[in-house]
């Protein structure tokens, strides 16, 4: 045992000591590298809905958690930051459609928009009202609680990114994206831009809030545009959508509205000229979670 012990402290003395590490590193000149140095103000902003986006966006882990430790300081959100009132922002990220009942909720989202430079309606509640939508007096959480809209009913929305929920790595990419646009250099910029515009064209477009099955039908398949990949039908939440003979076949009883299908089809709203900085934008998200 005193063998073992002695061994042990010679090979304690033989390492070197953490103070001498990191002057040696300060003696050299090492220091951390980022794209980018100074963080954002980000935070959630929780509204009428099921938590479905703010679970897919916590489902990046180390990805998260990389961009909160180098990039973004979360300044508000009802279970993570303690704070009451919504504070300034850069990037407001808000979840799930407005009770138009609910005079807290209205203030609340108004208050958002009024102190974030960019306002981000994540998932199809927030962007179209989604299942909320056919919500009434015996389903809501009270009787009074009835009328429920999309943000763009209320505030000026300056991305969507629909589906319900988005992907993990939409929501990661979509702010990561915005701290570029925001805080790096020129070509981050540019990239970054490009990256969110087909988002930001959909929350200008003046028919998306309203956006389902009929959608996909009036703007794609009546236009003879549908090529039968199948998208629709696999993005569709409640199986509204199948596929007949090479075709998608929609049950407008069960659509909700999620506007899910359109998002999801390649000759929807999907700016093809992405293609060409695929590889580009690809890089740059990788080099930022590096």
């Amino acid at each position: 045992m005193q063998r073992i012990s002695s061994v042990f402290r010679k090979q304690e003395a033989e390492k070197p000591a953490k103070k001498d590490v990191v002057e040696r590193k300060a003696e050299a000149g090492m220091k951390e590298e980022k794209p980018v140095a100074e963080k954002i103000r980000a935070g959630h902003v929780h509204e009428s809905g099921c938590t479905g986006c703010l679970v897919a966006l916590a489902d990046n882990y180390e990805g998260i958690l990389k961009i909160l430790d180098r990039y973004v300081d979360w300044v508000y959100d009802l279970t993570l930051a303690d704070t009451r009132h919504i504070p300034k922002m850069d990037v407001a990220l808000i979840e799930g459609s407005v009770c138009l009942q609910d005079k807290i909720a209205v203030e609340e989202v108004k208050k958002a928009r009024q102190n974030s430079t960019i306002v981000v309606a994540i998932g199809a509640c927030a962007c179209t009202g989604n299942i909320n939508r056919f919500d009434r007096g015996g389903q809501a959480n009270q009787p009074q609680h009835e009328s429920f809209v999309p943000l763009t009913d209320l505030i000026d929305v300056d991305v969507f990114v629909p589906c319900c929920p988005p992907t993990p790595e939409q929501l990661r990419n979509t702010v990561i994206m915005a701290y570029l646009l925001l805080k790096g250099n020129d070509e981050q910029k540019k990239l970054a831009g490009r990256y969110l515009q087909p988002l930001m064209n959909l929350a200008k477009s003046p028919f998306y809030s309203k956006a389902s099955y009929n959608t996909l039908m009036q703007e794609v398949i009546n236009q003879g545009l549908c090529m039968g990949c199948g998208s629709c039908a696999a993005a569709c939440p409640v199986r509204a959508i199948t596929m007949e003979y090479g075709k998608p076949q929609g049950e407008r009883d069960l659509c909700i509205n999620c506007g899910a299908c359109f998002a999801q089809c390649p000759r929807g709203f999907f700016d093809h000229g992405l293609e060409e900085q695929y590889e580009g934008i690809t890089e740059l998200i990788q080099e930022v979670l590096k």
